[in-house]
């Protein structure tokens, strides 16, 4: 099989690559996205029975199963300050295979306190592959295609969303919660086998071999304004995805859904699976801020028919959710490396940490408001969060023709000719 990276051209050099090839390689990425990510979210399909085993309240049960976002918050911030000088693809596949052992050990605890802490060692594995992964993406792919690039990479996030929960939920239902888990222990592993015969090995994190940051690598991180609205976008809106299909289960069960109708409700992800890859375009069309506000506010039109007693909206909310934020996570993720002129690893995982901090905060928060006041007010606070997300939004959307100028300023240079 051919290695992902197209040999060792720096990432600035433009090459003409078939359509066909374009697919292939994003292909790859989707699928190693996807055997990444699979863990994340598929115990969130089977939350009702894992209540029930462990016999603890909603919330105590949806905080240990979002445990792992602390763990990917925490190793995002790790893995940006002191993985500069790893090897992305010993890194992507060490810790992929390193998860294989905290998700086996799943299957044969009852005790919810170590269950939490197997959930964050699983966040902590997860977080190293995808940092390194999005840093490798953003070394690789020229400017033109790492919008696209990074969509692939969202677009077997969601791919993960879907088939993990309905693989959980379908596995769990027939041969139990054990299992379930060894079942993903073993997906893990080959994960860490396709990485290990698809990427090729690189010598540093960091592109930016003759550019040493003065101030160091955070201060112009957290110091830029662009970034610091990418990054709260990136809190809300796993904040409000978290929130929302957490709890989600518990009203469906209401609504009368069987454990295994649980995991086929999740094809509301399935529209995401067409719709994010059109991040790039939406991207050159009207811009990533204007994108953005217009994705978010599809998915606060899907949470307000959330409150709906009616299944069918329900499930047309939910597909909507996640179209939303699927793309507005894409759209944000391919900013980073825009905005971040030398710190991309830095910021990549400044990103990652506030984005799995923000879906630990919305596990924490809507599953107190849930227990205390009811599916109505989650659902308005979650979509106060949309609101707040599409305001952080706004200043990105100015952006967008300055950045248009200069590089018609660029490419007048480059032909000799002066800019108007």
């Amino acid at each position: 099989m051919a290695n992902l990276a197209r040999g060792s051209l720096p990432a600035s050099v433009s090459i003409a690559i078939p359509a066909a090839a374009d697919r292939w390689q994003f292909g790859i990425i989707a699928l190693i996205a996807f055997l990444t990510l699979v863990d994340l979210f598929a115990a969130q399909a089977i939350l009702p029975s894992l209540q029930r085993e462990f016999g603890v309240s909603r919330a105590t049960m949806g905080l240990a199963v979002n445990a792992s976002t602390f763990g990917m918050a925490a190793a995002g911030l790790a893995v940006g300050i002191f993985g500069r000088n790893l090897d992305r693809r010993n890194g992507i596949w060490i810790s992929l295979a390193l998860l294989a052992v905290p998700t086996v050990l799943l299957s044969t605890t009852r005790d919810i306190v170590i269950f939490t802490g197997l959930r964050v060692a699983q966040g902590l594995c997860m977080a190293t592959a995808l940092t390194l992964t999005m840093a490798y993406l953003a070394e690789h792919f020229p400017a033109e295609r790492a919008t696209g690039a990074l969509a692939a990479y969202v677009t077997g996030n969601v791919a993960s969303n879907l088939f993990g929960r309905i693989l959980s939920a379908a596995v769990a239902d027939f041969g139990g919660l054990s299992i379930n888990f060894q079942t993903f222990a073993i997906l893990n592993l080959a994960g860490a086998a396709l990485v290990w015969t698809t990427l090729k090995r690189t010598e540093r994190m960091n592109p930016d071999r003759g550019r040493r940051i003065r101030n160091g690598g955070w201060r112009p991180v957290f110091g830029n304004r662009r970034l610091q609205s990418v990054f709260a976008i990136g809190f809300l809106v796993l904040f409000v995805f978290i929130g929302t299909y957490t709890y989600v289960n518990f009203r469906l069960v209401e609504l009368g859904l069987s454990p295994m109708q649980l995991g086929l409700v999740y094809f509301v992800f399935l529209p995401s699976l067409f719709t994010t890859p059109l991040g790039g375009y939406i991207s050159r069309r009207v811009g990533a801020g204007a994108g953005i506000v217009l994705t978010l506010f599809c998915a606060a039109l899907g949470l307000i028919a959330l409150l709906s007693s009616n299944l069918a909206v329900v499930l047309v909310g939910l597909a909507m959710v996640a179209v939303g934020t699927f793309l507005a996570q894409a759209l944000a993720t391919s900013q980073i490396g825009r905005f971040a002129e030398s710190e991309k690893a830095t910021a990549s995982g400044a990103y990652l940490a506030s984005y799995y901090t923000g879906g630990l905060f919305g596990s924490l928060v809507i599953g107190q408001i849930y227990d205390h006041r009811g599916w109505s007010s989650s659902v308005l606070t979650l979509v106060a969060m949309m609101v707040l997300a599409m305001l952080f939004a706004l200043p990105l959307c100015a952006m967008r023709s300055s950045y248009r100028n200069g590089q018609q300023t660029a490419l007048s240079n480059r032909n000799g000719e002066p800019h108007p």
